[in-house]
């Protein structure tokens, strides 16, 4: 099935693997493994033609490949991420951008962000598979000789301090083994029999809402909207809230895809729902990203949103310092992602909780490896919900190798995923 997104329609994704090998001290050899779906539409909306912008992706995956083989700093994999991440991703990718065609559009931080997730993810595994630990029991003290104040500050209105305090103290290091999941519920996804076209695979799978919901006992729907046109929006999530109400799905979040420039458009849409529909509106618990990417450029103050709803960033939090921009403007939580790199969201995980604001784990259609560290995140993150996750709504298939070892990170059931087959040492991928 096709996903519309934003003003795109994604059919096809290209995944980036990388393998790193480290040292540690002892001179003992291991290597680590990562993956991300270079989702072009997601990191670059634009109307630039899509094979330049999916060229410079994975021109710049092999960039930032040659650029860090060379990098030979010895310490955690966060401070090394850190390194990496925060210093000299943004020279490669300035560097990247004057290499390119005068007259082009250059490659803008989120898709260098997701270019650099896979290697960042490995390095994290590697360091699991060298030091004969799983990763999230390498967060704390014992493994970390940095704490998190050489990595954050704290709001300037705050009394928040991160001297002597670790990722560890923010996780929850003992997750259980199943995880409530989230079912995306696309632009262009039939709600109903009658909504289809003829056109829909016949490949076994479902291929309208209804039958999702009864198929995997959805709990969750994330639901994807316009955000240009409020009766389109308006009449969908009534739509999906009738069905949601008849099946018993108990949870529903909006997306506006970041095409809103007025807070009023959402609260409007709210103040409809609360007023027409109570029991719709009364489902969904949080609101997503209806905003712009580009907060600093996009400086909307939205407390009246957040006033109604709780209010979750999610492509604007690139890291922790946009997080703290987006606190200042109202917002009350943030969307992780690992596409983002896994140090970068620990870091946002970190200053988010440490602030009072709340956490979601969101996907980006992760298949085949990269949905282990995601779901990962979503268990030890501490999040008001679970995780999403939707890669066996687009593409079931390309995870089947992954499946045999892990089936129940692949299938939703009851409207959980069942990561308890999740063991071993980096993130456990038992590949």
């Amino acid at each position: 099935m096709p996903l519309k997104f934003g003003t795109e329609i994604l059919s096809s994704v290209t995944c980036a693997r990388v393998k790193v090998t480290v040292h540690n001290k002892l001179g003992e050899q291991s290597h680590g493994w990562g993956e991300t779906p270079l989702s072009v539409q997601w990191v670059w909306p634009s109307n630039t033609e899509y094979s330049i912008r999916y060229d410079s992706l994975l021109e710049f995956c092999e960039f930032i490949k040659i650029r860090w083989e060379s990098f030979d700093s010895f310490g955690h994999c966060i401070e090394i991420g850190h390194e990496l991440i925060m210093k000299d991703l943004p020279q490669a990718l300035k560097q990247f951008n004057l290499g390119k065609k005068v007259d082009s559009e250059p490659m803008p931080w989120l898709a260098a962000l997701v270019c650099a997730s896979p290697f960042d993810i490995a390095i994290h595994d590697a360091f699991g598979m060298v030091n004969n630990v799983p990763i999230y029991h390498a967060y704390g003290k014992e493994f970390l000789s940095s704490d998190l104040a050489s990595f954050l500050d704290p709001a300037e209105d705050s009394e928040v301090q991160f001297n002597g305090r670790h990722p560890s103290d923010f996780l929850e290091l003992n997750p259980p083994s199943e995880i409530p999941v989230w079912h995306l519920v696309g632009g262009l996804d039939a709600l109903e029999q009658e909504d289809l076209t003829g056109g829909e695979p016949n490949d076994g799978y479902p291929v309208y809402l209804r039958e999702w919901i009864e198929r995997d006992g959805l709990n969750c729907l994330k639901i994807k909207l316009r955000g240009n046109d409020a009766e389109w929006d308006y009449e969908r999530l009534v739509r999906i809230g009738t069905i949601s109400q008849e099946l018993g799905v108990q949870y529903l979040t909006t997306d506006f895809n970041c095409t809103v420039t007025d807070p009023a458009y959402v609260n409007e849409i709210l103040d409809r729902l609360e007023l027409e529909e109570p029991e719709t509106f009364r489902r969904i618990l949080y609101v997503e990203q209806p905003f712009p990417y580009d907060l600093e450029k996009n400086r909307i103050a939205v407390h009246s949103v957040a006033e109604r709803k709780p209010l979750f960033m999610d492509e604007s939090a690139h890291d922790w310092k946009h997080v703290c921009l987006g606190r200042e403007l109202g917002w009350t939580g943030v969307a992780l992602k690992t596409c983002k790199t896994q140090t970068g969201a620990l870091l946002s995980l970190c200053w988010a909780r440490a602030h009072g604001m709340d956490l979601m784990v969101q996907d980006l259609t992760n298949p085949m490896l990269a949905q282990i560290p995601h779901v990962l995140l979503g268990a030890h993150a501490g999040t008001i919900m679970g995780v999403e996750s939707n890669g066996m709504q687009f593409y079931p298939n390309a995870s089947l190798k992954e499946a045999k070892l892990h089936p129940g990170v692949y299938q939703r059931n009851r409207g959980m995923l069942d990561i308890s087959t999740i063991k071993g040492n980096g993130f456990g991928y038992g590949i």
